[in-house]
């Protein structure tokens, strides 16, 4: 009796372990990177994604309508929707703007990572002292990082003029938050401290090793400017996406992007270095010192991080997802510095398409 009712209980056993046994899932997809020298990309579909196609068109309508001129879509690095507008073309270049802020933190990272420079040393001990026109003191406050997370406690009031007599006193650095393109002294830093041209630095490291081709830095009312293909921005928004690694090549530390894309400091939560961040539950925009309760985009992802620029240049950023999502041209309703309502509308119309 007790043999019958052992095999009884061993049966029942191996029948409900066939039970619970894992079912084949599918592999999931690998981020793809489209090659090095080549146009070629691979690309998905809509249906295949399960999107909404007929939220596509009134994405599209509005799109042109807001003076765009590119528009992609990549999603674990395919193209989803490439369009074009307003006799732009996939061959054309367009300038980034403030969205190119985002390359000046990634090759600063990059330097680092080389042992060219430190972003906690401060910006004289590259440039020498007198590079402000404020104090010795107060000069010798202002770090790299602070340059990074717009903290210098520079005169932003003074327009987009760099030079030493431009860049005056308000705040001890790490004090004050304000949107100023001083920024650009860390370009100066990688090029002494490599000693190499900033550009030359910026294409072996950065622009020629994930296939951004025939970018190149541009003088625009006296600051340096990237130009590029919309394709060319979205393999930088690609590179952002997978924590600064190209296939197997970490070209950028991952933890520097991880700090890159994080809140870097108490003032504005919503700005990393150099990168907009959405989410937060506070925020500060350029050329105003208050602080607006809520987040940035709220019609957006919360874990999205975007490279915003003049006249509505993005690129957005959504791990979450998968997703990055560029746009370039004109400006869509009036001249704004980095953030405008255009986003939080366009945020409307794309998770329309995706969700």
């Amino acid at each position: 009796m007790k043999k019958i009712l052992s095999l009884f209980v061993l049966s029942t056993l191996f029948s409900c372990g066939s039970d619970d046994s894992p079912t084949p899932s599918t592999p999931e997809e690998q981020m793809y990177f489209p090659p090095i020298g080549s146009d070629v990309w691979e690309t998905k579909t809509i249906a295949s994604l399960g999107w909404n196609q007929s939220q596509v068109q009134p994405l599209l309508d509005y799109l042109e309508l807001k003076h765009t001129k590119g528009f992609i879509v990549l999603h674990n690095g395919r193209i989803v929707m490439e369009n074009y507008f307003n006799g732009h073309s996939a061959t054309q270049p367009w300038y980034w703007a403030s969205a190119g802020k985002t390359l000046t933190a990634t090759v600063t990272g990059i330097a680092e990572q080389e042992g060219y420079l430190n972003i906690s040393n401060k910006v004289s001990d590259y440039l020498g002292t007198g590079w402000t026109s404020i104090p010795l003191a107060k000069e010798n406050l202002i770090t790299n990082k602070h340059l990074l997370t717009m903290t210098s406690g520079l005169n932003d009031a003074l327009g987009d003029d760099v030079s030493p007599a431009n860049l005056q006193y308000v705040a001890d650095a790490g004090t004050r938050w304000a949107y100023h393109n001083v920024y650009v002294k860390l370009q100066d830093v990688v090029a002494a401290s490599t000693g190499q041209t900033w550009s030359n630095y910026f294409n072996t490291k950065l622009r020629d090793k994930i296939g951004m081709t025939n970018g190149l830095w541009v003088e625009m009312d006296g600051l340096s400017v990237y130009w590029s293909t919309t394709r060319n921005m979205a393999r930088f928004g690609l590179l952002a996406l997978n924590k600064g690694k190209w296939e197997g090549n970490q070209i950028v530390p991952q933890n520097y992007m991880d700090n890159a894309t994080s809140t870097s400091q108490n003032i504005n939560l919503a700005y990393g270095y150099l990168w907009w961040l959405n989410g937060k539950t506070s925020y500060h925009l350029p050329q105003t010192q208050l602080q607006f309760n809520g987040t940035l985009i709220p019609s957006a992802p919360a874990d999205m991080y975007c490279a915003l620029g003049k006249n509505d240049q993005k690129i957005y950023v959504v791990p979450s997802k998968k997703l990055v999502i560029i746009r370039m041209g004109d400006v869509a309703d009036g001249v704004n510095f980095a953030l405008s309502d255009f986003d939080e509308t366009l945020w409307e119309k794309i998770s329309a398409v995706i969700n």
